[in-house]
């Protein structure tokens, strides 16, 4: 259940920052809350994860999701550029974050 947790930590962080994009610079009012909601949900899960995984490994794939899933994101919904390194560079981070949770 923690482990579940931690990807619902994840998830929740990669809507917030797309939600912070949103904003304008918190110049949107409906963006800014769904991001404040977001990034709140996203710490309550982490907190709740973290009573059961180690921190070192918690806050990495954590940190691993929200990186890998706004930069996907980001390509897929914004129109920033794609190109083999950017992708191959995003299966690194995931193959890290499937790397510590086998390792934990």
């Amino acid at each position: 259940m923690y482990w579940m947790f931690l990807v619902l930590a994840g998830c929740f962080e990669v809507c917030g920052v797309i939600n912070l994009k949103l904003t304008e610079g918190f110049t949107k009012l409906k963006p800014t809350l769904f991001f404040f909601l977001f990034m709140g949900l996203s710490l309550l899960f982490l907190s709740l994860s973290l009573v059961e995984v180690p921190i070192s490994i918690g806050y990495g794939i954590w940190t691993g999701i929200g990186a890998s899933g706004s930069v996907l994101l980001g390509m897929f919904l914004f129109n920033e550029p794609k190109n083999w390194k950017k992708l191959a560079l995003v299966g690194g981070i995931i193959a890290c974050i499937i790397s510590l949770k086998v390792v934990s």
